[in-house]
């Protein structure tokens, strides 16, 4: 099964992360891939590394990415992240993977839609989740759970910072 989270409200990687917790409560066996991203400082990385069931890539500058300006950094992680991605994927030994921030990474031309395409084709029994904003249309298409993510109202436009253990 394919499961995209997407749209411009809080909660995609959040709600993927809760995906991990059940699956490892039922001793499954999950891959997360983040795309974008390489901080492992963060607190769900920090608590998740502990679980031996759950082995973590990050393929990110650990910067910023200005979405006009893409640095080279930036497409050689994405590029390396796309690669092992479709690795993972073929041994066949992960119940659950997640590709976080894949969505807007395509969005971004960071990873190709035909790429992303191409993993939905070849998942087999492997549950795939999809987060990030942007979601082509063709991937919510082919996806058999689409869930969007929809800001109605955020304290960040009161100017409330980021917050450890609630946004990091």
């Amino acid at each position: 099964m394919i499961q995209v989270y997407t749209g411009n409200g809080k909660g995609k990687t959040t709600a993927a992360l809760g995906l991990i917790i059940r699956a490892l409560g039922s001793g499954k066996k999950v891959c997360l891939i983040q795309f974008m991203k390489k901080n492992n400082r963060l607190g769900e990385i920090r608590y998740l590394t502990r679980n031996k069931e759950l082995d973590i890539f990050q393929f990110g500058t650990g910067k910023f990415i200005d979405p006009q300006n893409i640095s080279s950094a930036d497409r050689e992680a994405a590029a390396e992240g796309i690669k092992k991605t479709f690795e993972l994927i073929s041994l066949k030994q992960y119940d659950l993977i997640i590709l976080d921030e894949i969505n807007i990474a395509v969005k971004w031309g960071l990873v190709k839609l035909a790429d992303q395409l191409r993993l939905i084709e070849i998942t087999g029994d492997t549950e795939i989740v999809m987060t990030g904003r942007y979601a082509d249309e063709r991937v919510m298409e082919k996806a058999d759970l689409v869930t969007e993510m929809k800001e109605i109202k955020h304290y960040f436009s009161r100017g409330v910072k980021a917050r450890k253990g609630i946004e990091f």
